[in-house]
């Protein structure tokens, strides 16, 4: 008969091993094939990943693409290509904390940095000087806003933002219902170790599957890319603290609402510049996060008293895309941006 402490150990090592995630995912063809194409700069001893694909021959458009949680710019694979056909450059980063970007621990994690991250990203392009579209989802719809708040504001280093499009983003915190498992990972305080580390692949997917609609869930490879991008740089880890962003936008409410309906900013000789900055919205109706009509409602009463043109314009998909469209309607995503960004 073996020692006792043989068979403890024998039984504790794969109990430890799923308690500490090992071993990390492998990254799927598909995923490996988005890291080579892309690159790394640095932010603060920190690497940010980002893809920057040059598109069609003719036109000086750039659009950068903000990803939301708790993925990352592999959100928009599905519509990339298409894009190319429009954009003379196409941009995508992951956020600090998030995909193959540092996911640094004990950091604290705000929307405020992320845009820095934005902003630095520009100047190490070379487009600092240049108009940008934005095409943002979910947290990189906050991002977006507090961008647009900076160049309304002429914020030193701010970016010259040509045109603006959110999708299923909590852009209004009082329409925004965040997950049970978010809230809980938010609000565990000292627990919050123990509870990042019991986030496994089986509470992920029940986690993230209620924010598709019923026809419109990832594959079972789909669902493993996502889980492998949160698992890079043991980002399941920073999960509690990424997640303070809900928090931020009941804070800074006010500040990132109220530059969606900014039409003019001062400038020199104490004049107005008048901003007049595109905006759409793509909407999936489905969304439980933030639900038909009230979200909707909401969002077209805030332009309604906006006495300056351009006010924003709306699409809405079909009734059965859900949080994610561009991943779950690549196609009709990619064609209501497409007229969109055509309209001007």
């Amino acid at each position: 008969m073996k020692e006792w402490w043989i068979q403890v150990a024998l039984l504790a090592a794969p109990l430890i091993a799923v308690y500490l995630h090992l071993p990390p995912p492998s990254l799927s063809p598909s995923l490996y094939s988005w890291r080579m194409v892309g690159t790394f700069f640095t932010f603060k001893d920190h690497r940010i990943f980002y893809r920057d694909s040059m598109g069609a021959v003719g036109s000086s458009d750039i659009v950068i693409l903000l990803h939301g949680f708790p993925t990352s710019s592999y959100d928009w694979h599905k519509i990339w290509e298409g894009l190319t056909l429009r954009f003379n450059r196409v941009i995508a980063l992951d956020f600090l904390g998030f995909g193959f970007s540092d996911k640094p621990r004990l950091h604290r994690y705000s929307i405020f940095e992320q845009a820095d991250i934005v902003q630095r990203l520009m100047v190490e392009l070379g487009l600092a000087q240049q108009k940008i579209n934005i095409l943002a989802h979910d947290y990189g719809d906050t991002v977006a806003l507090e961008l647009l708040y900076r160049s309304e504001q002429s914020k030193p280093g701010h970016l010259t933002i040509n045109s603006l499009c959110l999708s299923n983003g909590g852009i209004f915190p009082e329409t925004n219902h965040p997950r049970f498992i978010q809230k809980l990972l938010k609000d565990s305080g000292c627990f919050s170790p123990i509870f990042t580390r019991l986030m496994n692949y089986y509470f992920f997917t029940k986690g993230i599957s209620a924010v598709f609609g019923p026809h419109t869930q990832p594959t079972n490879a789909e669902y493993w890319d996502m889980w492998t991008m949160v698992r890079v740089n043991d980002g399941n880890l920073v999960m509690d603290s990424l997640l303070q962003f809900i928090n931020q936008r009941w804070k800074y409410r006010d500040r990132w609402v109220n530059a969606l309906t900014s039409t003019s900013v001062p400038c020199m000789l104490n004049k107005l510049c008048f901003i007049l900055t595109e905006m759409h919205l793509i909407y999936g109706p489905l969304d439980c996060v933030n639900p038909h009509p009230e979200f909707l409602d909401l969002y077209q009463q805030l332009f309604s008293f906006r006495k300056l043109v351009p006010k924003s314009t709306v699409s809405v998909l079909d009734d059965h895309i859900s949080h994610y469209p561009q991943l779950e309607d690549p196609l009709g995503f990619e064609q209501a941006y497409i007229n969109f960004i055509n309209s001007f």
